[in-house]
């Protein structure tokens, strides 16, 4: 499997230990949750149908995985107050959990000391990270995404999302 051409569930499949997802942004605007997105601005409900949107391609992948037993950690920068977008990922944040992962969110004031790549990113068994890139209007980059597996890249990755895990409030304690 080469690591430019596989795709990121190719590479999810081959992981072992550990998959963890820092995200730093305060507003996204993917094309796969539009629609959901402008229900919950409209309604302040948000769909948390996992048979619905992008859950059915997402759940089965975590779900493999945390049954395989790799420990899948997601954590979240974000400024407060929160966006309305991040009271979105708030309110979906129960299937991501539902799924297997564990989920923790870092006030940004409390992130200022910390080394942090300039792009979100995926680490798998600390030594593959991929890059997201995003335009400043939120929606995919072209290209959209990096990968590297540069042990020095890995090591910056790996460090910083260990700071932010610790520093950050586990989902269920974090109000938005």
């Amino acid at each position: 499997m080469s690591l430019s051409t596989a795709t990121f569930a190719e590479l999810l499949a081959a992981t072992r230990h550990s998959a963890v997802h820092l995200e730093m942004r305060d507003s996204y605007a993917v094309g796969d949750e539009a629609e959901d997105y402008e229900t919950f601005l409209r309604t302040g409900v948000a769909n948390t149908d996992p048979t619905q949107s992008f859950w059915p391609q997402w759940m089965p992948l975590v779900i493999e995985a945390v049954d395989r037993g790799v420990v899948m950690r997601r954590a979240r920068i974000v400024s407060e107050p929160v966006t309305d977008y991040i009271r979105y990922e708030h309110a979906i944040t129960q299937l991501n959990r539902q799924a297997g992962e564990e989920v923790r969110w870092l006030p940004r004031r409390h992130a200022s000391d910390i080394p942090l790549p300039g792009n979100d990113f995926w680490l798998l068994d600390d030594r593959i990270v991929q890059f997201n890139h995003w335009t400043g209007d939120g929606d995919w980059a072209t290209p959209p995404k990096e990968r590297t597996d540069d042990p020095a890249v890995a090591a910056l990755c790996s460090r910083a999302f260990a700071v932010v895990w610790e520093r950050a409030i586990p989902h269920e304690k974090y109000s938005v």
